[in-house]
């Protein structure tokens, strides 16, 4: 580990000598682009934070915010909620950098004082039909899966997508969130001198460091061997005991501030919680406990060992605290004090003998003293119409069976999505629900991005993903509440990459500005970028949304109403799954004028009881929302213009089954409704194109979907 010439000269200016070896590495993980945020942070002021709702904005471990209350005797009730990225691990070690990805951001929910309740994991990766991407995917899904299922936190919704892009650098984004309230909430700002810091939860190891410097460099084709030793070993049994303890430290009251030790380990989740406080900590590392022997100051400090808590503790209560950490089997250290002072580390151990300082900075200068970069953007190109004359009855087929538009039942059926019994609607719908039982509120979940759309155009690919995450919520009649980004770019250093990264970050900005969704929280990710290039511009939104009650309509037909489209096209096929099975290119679509008012007319649709099924048009368009709704007990006979209404993935649309046609009508309001057919009880899918006829069974259609199950078993 180094410090580049200029930061390790502006550390020199400012501590009046050169750093200590532990103090170098230190300041180079810490202002490393994973944790400080050096090329993105001058972007991010384009996001609205500020709502009524918003109790925690960014800054945190995770953001908070209140939710409605609709139960006559329902209780006030917060909603933490965060997102992490585990990119380089899981390329490197698929189950572990994706299992303790779950583990880390499980945590980040813990250290607000809430009880997690649901995960949504977005995955990305290279081309399905290459052998590494298949190796990289079943190793990321069964890593979330066995963390997941064991630590009793139900996965509940998210997104898988394949692009050629991501095969030398999968993304692998999971979002969090818990319940709390407002006399248990805690935050990571350490509040008096003189109390106690300590450490709960497993023992301190070797594994995973320098993880937050290995973060913020591209990857190299020698990383899956050479890189190893930075990814951490999760043991979710421990995390679950952790969960526990957890809330029984906050049943005592405790804990005044927590942090959890996630990237930079020890040395950034303490320095940062002091710093946010104003103040220091003098700490003895050689308290921590350890399970390995001879550990350096330096490995104490920097490794990222999981299912560990740093907690500020009033010195009364430390004796309490550490019969409940043994009552959960837990480790528990007590390795220092808040102080007024510098971030100071101590070492009894060293080869000179007797104590040594080696750490002794401001805090605020080390957690947020790096400088920010000032990097060139390019625009990058726009494309040409140039639609395909492709075959209708192939291209339909080819669309459904594609992996990206393909069932993800493979991937959701490995997790267990109903531990904890809150789970209302479950995986494979437009949006997760959870009973907030004790507001009487559902809380609706929508994740993903699209990174065909973002590859055709950054900003309205951006745009478009912000307004399908809200339209995903709409479509379960839920309103969206608040949201939390993943950023995912390439080396910010090539100007064209940093300026699609510009792009995506300026369309979700203001299309969440535009549905006056704050943006409460989230995570930047750089230097996805390795021998086979960058990654496409990735902006994952996980989005909340709110519902009286959980009762939701379904995604599949009854066979007892009329089908309805609610929502306009925009007229273009510019990233679509029907241009990347047929070839050619086109424009971007054109998204709503007012998409706020798009979302609030789609959610009152929903809501009405004459309203039997609902299904959001995205990916695919109408040729896979008609697919996904064919059931068993019923099929449908529709009528479309051309191919280019059949296949346009304009969002902000829905397809409605409905007993009462102007019903619909009215509460779309100034929506365009246009009749699409009827339901029929034959389980078949017809669809008149222009003069064309398609036809296809339930069960043809099921088994072309099945091709990522099929491929894989």
């Amino acid at each position: 580990m180094s410090l580049s010439d200029p930061d390790h000269d502006l550390v020199a200016a400012e501590l009046g000598r050169d750093p200590t070896p532990a103090e170098t590495a230190l300041f180079e993980n810490l202002w490393s682009e994973h944790c400080a945020y050096r090329s993105s942070r001058p972007l991010l002021s384009a996001f609205d934070s500020e709502a009524d709702q918003v109790v925690v904005g960014p800054g945190d471990d995770a953001a908070v915010v209140a939710l409605p209350t609709y139960a006559d005797d329902g209780e006030e009730t917060y909603v933490a909620v965060g997102i992490e990225s585990h990119n380089h691990p899981s390329y490197v070690d698929p189950y572990d950098g994706a299992a303790t990805g779950v583990g880390g951001i499980v945590r980040d929910i813990l250290s607000m004082g809430a009880y997690p309740i649901a995960l949504t994991d977005s995955l990305y990766f290279g081309g399905f039909d290459r052998e590494h991407s298949r190796y990289l995917f079943e190793g990321v899904v069964e890593g979330i899966a066995d963390y997941g299922n064991a630590i009793g936190v139900p996965t509940v919704g998210g997104s898988v997508e394949f692009h050629d892009g991501y095969e030398g650098n999968p993304l692998v984004n999971v979002a969090c969130v818990g319940l709390v309230t407002e006399d248990r909430l805690v935050t990571a700002e350490a509040k008096t001198p003189g109390n106690k810091l300590v450490l709960v939860g497993n023992a301190t190891g070797r594994d995973g460091l320098g993880g937050a410097s290995f973060a913020s460099e591209d990857l190299g084709e020698d990383a899956e061997t050479e890189d190893r030793p930075a990814v951490q070993v999760g043991d979710p049994y421990t995390e679950k005991l952790l969960i526990e303890a957890n809330e029984a430290l906050i049943d005592e009251d405790l804990i005044l501030a927590a942090r959890d030790l996630g990237a930079a380990g020890l040395g950034g989740a303490s320095s940062e919680l002091v710093a946010k406080g104003g103040l220091g900590a003098r700490i003895e590392l050689d308290r921590v406990h350890q399970r390995e022997p001879n550990m350096s100051a330096l490995e104490i400090l920097l490794a990222e060992s999981q299912e560990r808590m740093c907690y500020e503790v009033r010195p009364e209560d430390v004796e309490r605290v550490a019969e409940i950490a043994a009552r959960y089997d837990l480790g528990c250290s007590v390795i220092g004090e808040v102080t007024e002072g510098n971030y100071v580390c101590t070492f009894e151990g060293s080869e000179s003998g007797g104590r040594e300082t080696v750490v002794d900075v401001p805090a605020e200068f080390l957690a947020d003293g790096a400088p920010m970069n000032d990097l060139p953007m390019a625009d990058p190109p726009r494309p040409e119409r140039d639609l395909p004359d492709a075959d209708l009855e192939g291209a339909f087929d080819a669309v459904l069976a594609s992996p990206n538009t393909a069932s993800k039942e493979w991937v959701y059926r490995q997790y267990d999505h109903e531990v904890g019994t809150r789970t209302a609607r479950r995986p494979g719908d437009d949006a997760a629900i959870m009973a907030v039982r004790e507001a009487g509120t559902g809380l609706a979940l929508s994740a993903g991005a699209s990174p065909a759309w973002t590859s055709a155009d950054p900003y309205d690919g951006a745009r478009a993903v912000a307004l399908e995450n809200a339209t995903n919520l709409a479509a379960k009649g839920a309103t969206p509440h608040a949201a939390v980004d993943c950023l995912n770019g390439g080396n910010p250093e090539k100007p064209d990459v940093y300026g699609g990264f510009g792009a995506i970050v300026d369309g979700l900005a203001d299309m969440c500005s535009a549905l006056s969704v704050p943006v409460v929280g989230g995570n930047v990710s750089l230097y996805n970028d390795s021998v086979a290039g960058p990654i496409p511009p990735t902006p994952t939104l996980a989005m909340l949304g709110v519902r009286e009650g959980y009762d939701a309509p379904p995604m599949g037909l009854s066979g007892e109403g009329t089908l309805l489209e609610v929502g306009a096209a925009g007229g273009g096929l510019g990233g679509s799954a029907y241009l990347s099975q047929a070839g050619g290119s086109d424009r971007f679509p054109d998204l709503p004028a007012e998409p706020a008012a798009v979302v609030d007319a789609v959610a009152a649709v929903a809501a009405l009881d004459s309203t039997l099924a609902t299904h959001d048009v995205s990916h695919g368009g109408l040729a896979v929302t008609l697919a996904e709704m064919v059931t068993a007990d019923a099929g449908a006979s529709v009528t479309v213009d051309d191919a280019e209404a059949l296949f346009d993935e304009t969002p902000g649309r829905i397809v409605v089954e409905t007993t009462d046609v102007e019903a619909v009508r009215d509460a779309a309001g100034d929506l365009p409704v246009r009749d699409l057919g009827a339901t029929t009880p034959d389980q078949r899918l017809k669809i008149a194109v222009g003069d064309g006829q398609l036809e296809r069974t339930a069960e043809t259609i099921a088994t072309r979907r099945d091709v990522i199950e099929r491929e894989l078993d």
